[in-house]
């Protein structure tokens, strides 16, 4: 059964004694940009799962035995945040957590973060996206997948927090003001 944290006041309260923290959702959902702010805040090591692990220059897929091995060497460390979702790696990561905060947008939020990223971004590279991995206008296939996310995923993390992390608390952050809320109280916090 997964362990869903009841309010963003009793997560901002466990937030202050993790040491690893997994930030997982849609894209587009403003996952890497809470990822950061904690990070700034409690002093983590940001390891973006894109950046670190699944991409390599010029939007090449890493092969997923060394993906699995570069995730292994890393939730080793004693502090980290991992910003991603891809599932694949929960059997990895959720053993390791000390909580789970599911950025869980509405669609069309999700749509609307991605084009605004892609015009904020275009022809650049982000600080989330390994190097060579210059920001694109989004394609058909993503916007398929940001689409039919909550349909098609949604299901698999439930799945997953309940096979490999039953113990870990996961916060479901519903909108932009859920998010607000939990940086404030965080941020307050000392």
């Amino acid at each position: 059964m997964v362990h869903y944290v009841e309010s963003v006041e009793i997560a901002a309260e466990i937030l202050k004694g993790s040491n690893r923290v997994m930030v997982v959702g849609c894209s587009g959902g403003g996952k890497s940009t809470l990822s950061m702010r904690l990070c700034k805040r409690f002093c983590l090591d940001f390891i973006s799962m894109d950046r670190d692990f699944f991409w390599l220059p010029g939007w090449k897929a890493r092969a997923r035995e060394e993906q699995r091995a570069l995730i292994s060497q890393k939730i080793t460390q004693e502090r980290w945040l991992m910003d991603g979702s891809n599932p694949s790696s929960f059997d990895l990561r959720l053993p390791r957590t000390d909580i789970v905060l599911w950025v869980r947008m509405p669609r069309w939020l999700c749509l609307l973060g991605v084009y605004r990223r892609s015009m904020q971004n275009y022809g650049k590279t982000r600080i989330s996206m390994a190097a060579g991995c210059v920001e694109k206008w989004p394609d058909r296939e993503f916007l398929s997948y940001i689409w039919n996310f909550e349909r098609k995923h949604a299901p698999i993390f439930i799945r997953n927090f309940d096979l490999y992390g039953p113990h870990v608390p996961v916060l479901v952050l519903k909108s932009r003001r859920d998010v607000a809320r939990l940086l404030d109280l965080v941020d307050a916090s000392d």
